[in-house]
């Protein structure tokens, strides 16, 4: 029964105005998925931005950072209450995995660096995905093929990646989509989308925040269960759907 800490990377303000908007914080969603993934997944979710300290890592089998809605990047010191939780998972050569902010976080910790993207945001889908020659042999990538999309909404990027890091994935809005290090003790696959994000769940949150036209918003909220909604993102429904979408964290599971 693998044990997997989920850490929150929102303070409780950004979490609650997340849940007034989409129904659902950070933690929690990317605890669900999980344990939706398999019957046996226990999870504990921690917010170390809200005062919540590194518990004993050796009651754990791994650990989730989510994604962040805060106005600073991660090379940030304000970062700092998420860097410590994740230097110490490091140190103790926990297997890691992080959506959006938690792999820039990963970058900026080990030697990298995030900062915004000169190309702005990108909201909705990250589309056409592209695997690099070492993402198509890559455990976190099976059943990944070219020109995926996943749900997705973020600012920053990864600019420079840590020493050890191989990019895995990208596409013409960010060239590291995707990236692993098995290297010098640490243990990390992360991702700049988010599949633990349904299309339904960014598509109500961005249509809320203001940051998506009304029509794109709509074909987001369907294109589980709509065709013509979902081809008009250039998906398919059974893209959107777990387990397709979800398939890095089921590959990440898989390994406990």
């Amino acid at each position: 029964m693998p044990r997997i800490l989920v850490v929150e990377s929102n303070p409780k303000a950004e979490s609650d105005h997340l849940e007034t908007l989409s129904g659902q914080a950070l933690g929690p969603l990317y605890a669900a998925t999980l344990r939706g993934l398999r019957d046996d997944v226990e999870t504990v979710v921690i917010s170390p931005y809200d005062g919540d300290e590194t518990p004993d890592l050796s009651g754990f089998d791994g650990i989730a950072f989510t994604g962040s809605s805060v106005e600073w990047n991660t090379d940030d010191e304000r970062a700092a209450p998420l860097a410590a939780v994740m230097r110490a998972g490091f140190a103790a050569g926990m297997p890691t995995i992080g959506s959006c902010n938690g792999m820039q976080l990963a970058a900026s910790v080990l030697g990298g660096s995030s900062s915004a993207s000169p190309n702005g945001r990108e909201d909705g889908l990250a589309g056409d995905i592209r695997l690099t020659e070492a993402g198509r042999d890559h455990p976190m990538m099976a059943g990944r093929d070219d020109g995926y999309a996943v749900p997705c909404t973020h600012r920053d990027e990864v600019v420079r990646l840590p020493e050890g890091a191989v990019r895995l994935a990208g596409n013409s809005h960010s060239s590291v989509q995707a990236f692993a290090i098995d290297f010098d003790g640490v243990d990390f696959w992360g991702m700049q989308y988010h599949p633990e994000f349904s299309s339904s769940y960014v598509g109500r949150y961005l249509r809320l925040s203001g940051r998506l036209a009304s029509d794109v918003a709509d074909d987001l909220e369907m294109a589980e269960t709509d065709a013509g909604a979902a081809a008009r993102l250039s998906t398919t429904m059974q893209d959107q759907k777990a387990p397709r979408r979800t398939v890095e964290l089921a590959n990440w599971l898989a390994r406990f």
